[in-house]
């Protein structure tokens, strides 16, 4: 193992592409360890080769149409006929409204890229810090991925063969958390900061926004619903999602003309081509570390070091944080899970209960430098500098470190949902 890691350590330092640095120290291994090539170009394929994956290009394209076709726009418009008078109200619109779309994307580059641009945009011309409101939209995103549906939760579902549907429940409760714990935040903030503030809503303001937006907020009531009800998987739940985002932008809004169709597959077929090419690599590499035992290892020094439970979720997670600070998040997944679950199993841990917390602790990875990925495209596209966006980012992690603690030392707070919804898994 300590070539391999030595060697992926390596390529990472000289800049090399994750995928790559993957696929190439697994590559590097096999060929001075003799070991047969031909399982490389058998992995590669085996590995995306899962029909769950399916929902990961789906609900990337859903998110996709979803900015493009004007409904972002009214899901911002809504949530700001809510509460936008509140004291640092378009910061807690931001929240509210990424709380809204998370229920359509499952992700949170979609929603820093889409509805992000348009919150800065507004938060700005509110008066507010540029640099405050990209923190906002950095830290609002992260919901994204735990409310359902969900592309990590997808992921994590195929690597630990894990039920998609509990996950997808069992995110709920601590998205909202996540939610209500930077709105506290946001509150205390701007009675210190003395925010801008605007005229409330007028009833009428309010139901002309609730109408504008009605049909793109039945989404997760499709998305839920149908999965709850039996009436289709959450892979095919993606496929409804894209329809019905598709549908929504050419014949009920009008807004999405061909060219823009054409834009969105392309940019749909560049995330997905760039996700699966990682998933791909990291099969090989996964399946060389599991061929050296390193899972039977890891799983035995773990449990040699505690059997407690919660202190082994505390070790973990403080590792996958400090990975998250120079590594991408699927990167990290598909390195960890493999190795972990054995070790899960032999300790108790449900791990639907350790899939959420990794997910969370995952994205909050988006807003911690210098790998933060959010923090790269709320930058990129408000034009903010990065060095002071980072600054006003640091407090948000606050509440969020907070919630990770609580999900972590409550596993109820994960597990009760999809009990309570599905049955108790036993």
């Amino acid at each position: 193992m300590g070539p391999l890691s030595v060697t992926w350590a390596v390529l990472l330092g000289l800049g090399m592409p994750i995928a790559f640095t993957l696929g190439v120290a697994a590559l590097l291994f096999m060929w001075w360890n003799d070991m047969p090539l031909v399982v490389i170009p058998q992995r590669m394929v085996g590995g995306i080769d899962s029909f769950p994956l399916l929902a990961v290009p789906f609900f990337i394209l859903a998110g996709n149409l979803m900015n493009t076709s004007g409904i972002t726009d009214r899901i911002f418009h809504f949530s700001h006929s809510l509460i936008g008078h509140m004291r640092g109200g378009l910061a807690q619109v931001n929240v509210l409204a990424s709380v809204i779309f998370s229920g359509m994307s499952g992700s949170a580059v979609a929603d820093a890229g889409g509805l992000g641009a348009m919150e800065i945009k507004a938060m700005r011309e509110a008066g507010y810090r540029p640099a405050f409101a990209g923190a906002v939209t950095v830290a609002s995103c992260i919901v994204g991925p735990l409310i359902p549906p969900s592309i990590p939760m997808v992921i994590y579902g195929v690597l630990a063969d894990a039920s998609i549907g509990r996950l997808f429940l069992g995110g709920v409760v601590p998205g909202l958390m996540t939610a209500g714990s930077l709105m506290v935040m946001i509150t205390l903030m701007a009675r210190r900061q003395n925010f801008p503030t605007e005229p409330k809503a007028t009833w009428s303001e309010t139901g002309r926004a609730s109408q504008k937006a009605f049909l793109p907020l039945m989404t997760p009531f499709i998305i839920i619903g149908g999965i709850m009800l039996g009436i289709f998987s959450p892979t095919e739940a993606a496929i409804v999602a894209s329809l019905y985002a598709l549908v929504l932008g050419v014949f009920v809004y009008r807004e999405l003309s061909a060219k823009d169709l054409w834009t969105v597959i392309l940019q749909t077929g560049r995330t997905t081509a760039s996700i699966c090419f990682i998933i791909a690599t990291a099969t090989v590499f996964a399946w060389v570390i599991t061929t050296l035992q390193v899972p039977q290892q890891a799983a035995a020094y773990l449990v040699g070091l505690t059997r407690d439970p919660l202190f082994l979720l505390l070790i973990i997670n403080l590792v996958v944080f400090i990975a998250g600070f120079f590594l991408e998040g699927l990167a990290i997944m598909i390195l960890v899970v493999p190795v972990m679950i054995p070790t899960m199993a032999q300790v108790g841990i449900d791990p639907v209960h350790f899939g959420v917390v990794l997910v969370f602790n995952l994205m909050i990875g988006l807003m911690t430098p210098p790998m933060g990925i959010g923090l790269f495209v709320v930058s990129g596209v408000a034009g903010i500098k990065l060095e002071d966006l980072i600054k006003e980012v640091f407090p948000f992690l606050i509440p969020l470190l907070i919630v990770l603690l609580l999900l972590i030392f409550i596993p109820s707070l994960v597990t009760a949902l999809p009990d309570f919804v599905l049955g108790a898994d036993r």
